[in-house]
């Protein structure tokens, strides 16, 4: 640090109230440990930006809202506009879906038939015993036979042929008889 340069900061604070034309290399300690907990802050609080001015003011910036959620400085954003209702009224409109979801119990790939050439398992509106073979999903070159858990009739099948699924992924609903 050079002597002359010490004396000119000196000089600023003292003809200025305002020291906003200082540069952040010449902050203090104190003034560190006050950008820290500021920093501290905009974490806790999810903030995007978070600007103080030597003089006193303060501008927040939210990062989920967008605008600014409360400012010292600047006027406030205007507020956002509720949610449409639609979304909540189309949940209430669908209807309830009879049946029981079966689910893969691995990942793989889910098979309708037992060969390329052969007639499906199952279809839909066919009436299935339990420990009826349903499907495959082959896994790590595995071919597991997926069977019924119950008496019932197919509803719905809800994979296509040779499409990968996860584990917990609906195969079919079908309706307890």
């Amino acid at each position: 640090m050079s002597k002359a340069k010490a004396p000119v900061r000196k000089d600023e604070k003292k003809s200025s109230s305002c020291c906003c034309e200082e540069p952040l290399c010449a902050l203090g300690p104190e003034e560190l440990a006050t950008v820290r907990e500021l920093a501290e802050i905009a974490t806790e609080f999810d903030l995007a930006e978070l600007g103080v001015d030597p003089c006193g003011g303060i501008r927040i910036v939210r990062r989920q809202a967008g605008g600014p959620a409360g400012t010292a400085a600047a006027s406030a954003a205007p507020p956002l506009p509720p949610p449409p209702p639609v979304a909540t009224a189309d949940k209430m409109e669908k209807p309830v879906e009879v049946g029981v979801l079966l689910t893969s119990p691995f990942v793989g790939t889910f098979y309708r038939a037992p060969a390329p050439e052969a007639p499906p398992f199952v279809d839909v509106g066919q009436t299935v015993r339990k420990g009826q073979v349903l499907c495959i999903v082959e896994a790590m070159k595995l071919m597991n036979e997926i069977e019924s858990d119950f008496d019932g009739k197919i509803l719905e099948i809800l994979v296509k042929n040779a499409e990968h699924v996860e584990y917990g992924h609906p195969l079919f609903r079908i309706e307890k008889a």
